[in-house]
């Protein structure tokens, strides 16, 4: 059996199992992180950096973690709601008035974090390397009609949510979303979390394996919300190498982290506010998170979704995620972080074996429903 690191309280055993089951199947190198109750019971990782299986996956080896960037990004909005200087019921546009335009006057911050806005994706054409020029993308999303009447249904902000939200933080403290980030979180925190990557830690970063191909059956809707979103731009795992990517602001894609990494920074919103001494939050802040926005078919995954302010509420798609006081969001490939309140519980899992999906996998699911049986 392969060999796994790190440390595991004996309760959570099964835990240790399930990723030395995995690592001797689809995963590559990988990292499972929980926190209970503020204390780490759970940090292990193990497998490889690389596809050739030449350089371990260590204690300090971080990776692209695609959406799980976006519980930071919403985090990150969540404490200007503390501070008094974000509403999430304001107008969008008494922030940032241009994006009033064609339509928007009416589109409020929560419709941004819940992916209700009607702006999941740019117009055509737009690539990749579009979103490194952080001006001229807010300034185009700005400019757009929305895609759907705003407010009645969630449609995925796959990439736009970075810029959407990550201008609002902009506006409000004139930081980018990478330093405030840096300054405000990860700093407080001592977390190994950044937006995008230092070019002193590339000989850590972990490379991404795209995942397999899915075979479609039907010749997709180029009109349909899902086609426009996931064309513009198109994501490339081949680009996360990339110095552009590393150096940009992608405030909904490109965070680099490990499980322990992300664990430090979300374990905050599963304790209420607090972890390590540092409060970042009110509960009644938090609380925000559960005011429902959308619960339906999501127009861009096309996979009914419950979507709070900031996170998903609850999904078939991942069933062994519990109901109740508990939010989630994951990335492109698998990754996945749990918050449950009830339990003052956190579960991250970061990986570089990308599994086909948006949203969890089969590896996912083993590793959370490890945690919870280790519960019961």
């Amino acid at each position: 059996m392969a060999e796994v690191h790190g440390t595991c309280d004996e309760r959570f055993a099964g835990v240790r199992d399930a990723l030395a089951e995995h690592l001797d199947g689809e995963e590559l190198g990988a990292s499972v992180a929980v926190d209970l109750d503020g204390e780490a019971v759970v940090d292990l990782w193990g497998g490889y950096r690389d596809p050739e299986r030449t350089t371990p996956w260590t204690q300090d080896t971080i990776v692209n973690v695609w959406s799980t960037t976006k519980c930071v990004l919403n985090l990150a909005a969540l404490m200007l709601v503390e501070r008094g200087d974000l509403d999430p019921y304001a107008p969008v546009g008494d922030y940032w008035p241009e994006f009033s335009a064609k339509g928007k006057k009416d589109v409020q911050v929560r419709h941004l974090m819940s992916h209700t806005s009607g702006v999941s994706g740019w117009e055509q054409p737009f690539s990749v390397r579009d979103m490194y020029d952080w001006e001229t993308a807010c300034e185009r999303l700005a400019l757009q009609r929305p895609w759907w009447e705003p407010g009645t249904a969630s449609g995925y902000h796959a990439a736009t949510q970075g810029f959407l939200v990550g201008e609002l933080i902009r506006r409000i403290t004139n930081k980018t979303f990478h330093k405030f980030v840096r300054d405000e979180i990860a700093g407080p925190l001592a977390a190994d979390f950044q937006v995008g990557a230092r070019e002193r830690d590339w000989d850590r970063v972990a490379t991404l394996v795209a995942p397999p191909r899915a075979e479609s059956a039907d010749d997709p809707d180029p009109a349909s919300i899902s086609v426009r979103t996931f064309t513009a731009p198109v994501m490339s795992v081949k680009a996360t190498s990339s110095p552009e990517w590393r150096a940009a602001d992608l405030g909904a894609l490109n965070g680099h982290s490990n499980a322990r990494g992300v664990l430090d920074v979300l374990r905050v919103l599963s304790l209420g506010g607090e972890a390590g001494g540092v409060r970042l939050l009110s509960p009644e802040t938090i609380e925000l998170v559960f005011d429902q926005q959308s619960d339906g078919v999501d127009l861009v995954l096309e996979e009914p979704f419950r979507f709070g302010i900031g996170f998903c509420l609850g999904s078939p798609v991942v069933p062994y995620v519990p109901s109740g006081r508990t939010f989630f969001w994951g990335g492109w490939g698998g990754s996945l972080a749990v918050m449950d309140l009830d339990r003052r519980l956190t579960i991250t899992y970061m990986m570089n074996s990308m599994a086909q999906g948006i949203l969890g996998s089969p590896r996912s699911e083993a590793y959370v429903r490890a945690v919870y049986a280790a519960l019961d």
